[in-house]
């Protein structure tokens, strides 16, 4: 088939080498490139990269609402658009422009975690399982119907990153095994019960508070490791926290109870990995050889 693809981040690439081994990728649409480093350089997204890597048409817009850019993308002939994590939301022009429509990879269990965070917010909200839907785009953010869904168990101490990469693969092969059987697939309208959505994770939600459970805390933590990270504050430097455990331990919220086990509102949390400010990701091992933590941490 001809498709159009249309993501950026990482989570996006291995779904773009898995369709331009099999189908003809007629033009990629990714985010433009943004200003990153110290130098602030304008650098050019996981997907773009790996696009001019493979020789793919690379675009690019800011808008899909106007006439040119509903035009241009128009006059691509696609028989299909894959789309994820593509960070614009389509028109219904672009929507209908291709002959069999939009196809999106989302990485829930539709109709739970619509929206922009589905990875974090399932670990945070202590969910025992996740998985990718493929799903037939709509108007609406993510209600359209789902051709093709698998279910994956989140593990008891994973991390969004760790559970990114395996639903990103588990994506690539999902959308290859739907294409493939496209005209058998039913596609199935989403149960109205069980809705919920997955806000973008706003980095007000990342500073810890010791006051809450440790169990809740451990979830934020593994839900933001490692961006944008759960953090707290030692001795006025900002520290995140990139691995920890909840285990048994009682004392005033916030209060070091030896090592870097600190007392929560219930129970205590054990970090086990931290990230100092200007500094690599550690063991909490090495980071105690260097800084003695305070009584309390805020």
């Amino acid at each position: 088939m001809k498709i159009v693809f249309m993501g950026t981040p990482g989570f996006s690439v291995p779904v773009l080498d898995a369709l331009a081994a099999r189908h003809e990728v007629v033009a990629v649409y990714c985010q433009p490139p943004r200003p990153a480093g110290r130098g602030k350089t304008l650098r050019p997204s996981p997907v773009q990269a790996r696009a001019e890597a493979l020789g793919l048409p690379v675009l690019h817009p800011a808008s899909l609402k106007g006439a040119p850019e509903q035009a241009e993308f128009g006059a691509l002939g696609a028989d299909l658009a894959v789309v994820v994590a593509y960070g614009l939301i389509l028109p219904p022009a672009i929507l209908a422009a291709p002959r069999l429509g939009c196809l999106n990879i989302h990485a829930s269990l539709l109709p739970r975690w619509r929206g922009a965070a589905p990875i974090q917010r399932a670990i945070w909200a202590g969910d025992g399982e996740t998985g990718v839907c493929i799903m037939q785009m709509e108007a609406g953010l993510d209600t359209g119907p789902v051709l093709l869904c698998e279910t994956v168990a989140i593990g008891a101490e994973e991390t969004s990153a760790e559970l990114h990469d395996r639903l990103s693969a588990l994506g690539a092969r999902l959308i290859v095994a739907a294409l493939a059987r496209l005209e058998e697939l039913a596609a199935v309208p989403q149960p109205v019960e069980g809705v919920s959505y997955a806000a973008k994770i706003d980095k007000a939600e990342a500073r810890i508070d010791w006051a809450r459970p440790a169990n809740e805390i451990a979830r934020q933590v593994r839900a933001l490791s490692p961006f944008p990270g759960a953090w707290c504050e030692v001795a006025g430097e900002r520290v995140k926290v990139l691995r920890a455990r909840a285990v048994a331990g009682a004392g005033a919220a916030g209060e070091v109870l030896g090592g870097f086990t600190v007392a929560c509102g219930e129970g205590a949390l054990e970090v086990l990995e931290a990230q100092r400010e200007g500094k690599r990701a550690m063991p909490v091992a090495e980071i105690l050889k260097g800084t003695v933590l305070p009584p309390v941490l805020g």
